[in-house]
């Protein structure tokens, strides 16, 4: 009779056993299922919240800027060149060109030199110097503006002095100098995963119908990547745009339209952040500098939104 007794035993203490690791498995599957739910809530929380901050920012300043109108024409803000706040003339048409003549002139110089280097850094470069530049340009996107803005105005202000014979220097190529600098990694390093991820069977089929280096790069290589170029270009624009430190301290700030490379003027961050502490809140001037800030503000949105669709048509192709 000992052995079914010893038998049912160990089977008792099996069937134990098993019901124990099913409720460790099962306490373990709540754990995660709870953890799941909590992280899930948080993140949902956190995106919420951003939005909130952001429609905020967006209500506060536009409600603040449309002010304005009641007050003075759009005609009179968007279109006249006379910005005297103390004769109650709030014209912004001066520096909103000066904003796309520095952002247009600053990609100028910035976009062929970026695009080289993503060139070189993808499609010539060995593999030591490829891990020397990219790290570097690493670096220089992590660098602060006013850093950028320092170096401008102890070093480029007098070299462009000694150059052009200007009293000053400061203007619009100057600030257009440190954008660029500035951009110049960002472009560099979008645009060069944009064509490293270029599949390798283009280039081949390219090499193998007799195409040179050169002919493979500028017309397989980038045409494939022109989408995450032109992405890499309006990020760096984005930038350009809403810059401030390092113009203010290159630009010379003075409210005038800039009738050359070389003449002091004043861009609309540059003028936000000069006049926007010496204003009341209740005031014309203030309206029109927050009017400013709205328009920068639009515009950013605007290239943002364009990177997206861009993204989604390459995301389709």
């Amino acid at each position: 009779m000992g052995a079914p007794v010893h038998g049912l035993t160990a089977q008792t203490a099996q069937t134990q056993a098993r019901l124990e690791e099913v409720k460790r498995n099962t306490k373990r599957h709540r754990r995660h299922l709870l953890g799941n739910s909590i992280s899930r809530y948080y993140f949902l929380f956190s995106i919420l919240a951003l939005c909130l901050v952001l429609g905020l920012v967006i209500v506060f300043i536009g409600q603040t800027a449309l002010l304005l109108f009641a007050r003075i024409s759009p005609q009179d803000f968007f279109f006249s060149f006379n910005w005297t706040p103390e004769e109650e003339a709030f014209g912004a048409a001066a520096f909103i060109v000066n904003t796309l003549s520095l952002t247009a002139l600053t990609l100028i110089i910035a976009v062929p030199v970026s695009v080289a280097m993503a060139v070189l850094c993808a499609e010539i470069a060995p593999k030591w110097l490829k891990s020397f530049i990219r790290p570097v340009l690493d670096l220089l996107v992590g660098i602060p503006s006013i850093v950028y803005g320092y170096l401008g105005l102890t070093v480029l202000l007098p070299f462009l002095r000694r150059v052009s014979g200007e009293g000053l220097g400061d203007g619009l190529l100057a600030a257009a100098l440190v954008l660029a600098l500035m951009v110049l990694p960002t472009i560099c390093r979008i645009s060069d995963d944009a064509i490293v991820s270029v599949p390798r069977k283009y280039r081949d089929a390219a090499y193998a119908l007799g195409s040179t280096r050169l002919q493979v790069i500028m017309r397989v290589v980038l045409p494939a990547a022109s989408r995450g170029i032109i992405s890499a270009v309006i990020l760096g624009m984005t930038r350009a745009v809403g810059e401030t430190m390092a113009v203010v301290m290159v630009i010379g700030n003075t409210p005038q339209l800039a009738k050359s490379l070389f003449a002091p003027t004043s861009v609309l961050t540059s003028n936000i952040v000069m006049q926007i502490s010496n204003v009341e809140f209740d005031s014309t001037w203030n309206y029109a500098l927050h009017m400013m800030a709205f328009l920068l503000l639009l515009i950013s949105f605007v290239l943002i939104l364009i990177i997206r669709l861009l993204g989604r048509k390459r995301r389709d192709a």
